[in-house]
């Protein structure tokens, strides 16, 4: 996948389109439209989505490392949200799209959630995976090993 060289490739702009395309999804092929229990659990879980990242990105301000993607990390997190999951920005921004796919009411949207993972996988995780392993070896195959990706 080529990107244009002024195109801020980021993962935010990649959540920030997904979410865009669920908008124009639910009005123009909506699938299945839900009923009154989807607003406030969609709503739940743009919270919940919301709190996860700004949570995980807080370590990186706390360990004073990098959080762009395309740089080199100073430091291995793995503390906090990061115990559980290598990637809670990315599981934190799929459930935002989880929720917002609940608040624009459609089926069809929800399916771009399903797409979500794989892209940023390819995207930005397998990158970063590599940079951690090149910074830090043994000590983040160990982390690799004990942290589930997703």
């Amino acid at each position: 996948m080529s990107i244009r060289r002024d195109f801020p490739d980021l993962p935010p702009v990649w959540a920030a389109g997904t979410f865009a395309l669920q908008i124009i999804l639910s009005w123009a092929a909506p699938l299945v439209r839900f009923g009154g229990w989807a607003w406030p659990l969609g709503w739940l879980l743009l919270g919940g989505g919301l709190a996860l990242a700004g949570w995980s990105a807080f370590w990186f301000w706390r360990k004073k490392t990098s959080i762009e993607p395309h740089e080199t990390p100073s430091t291995l997190i793995v503390e906090g949200p990061y115990r559980l999951n290598r990637n809670p920005i990315y599981t934190a921004m799929a459930i935002c799209l989880l929720g917002t796919g609940l608040l624009v009411n459609a089926l069809s949207a929800l399916v771009l959630v399903v797409l979500f993972p794989p892209l940023i996988t390819r995207r930005f995780i397998r990158h970063e995976e590599q940079s951690l392993h090149d910074a830090f070896g043994p000590e983040a195959e160990r982390y690799m090993a004990r942290t589930r990706r997703w």
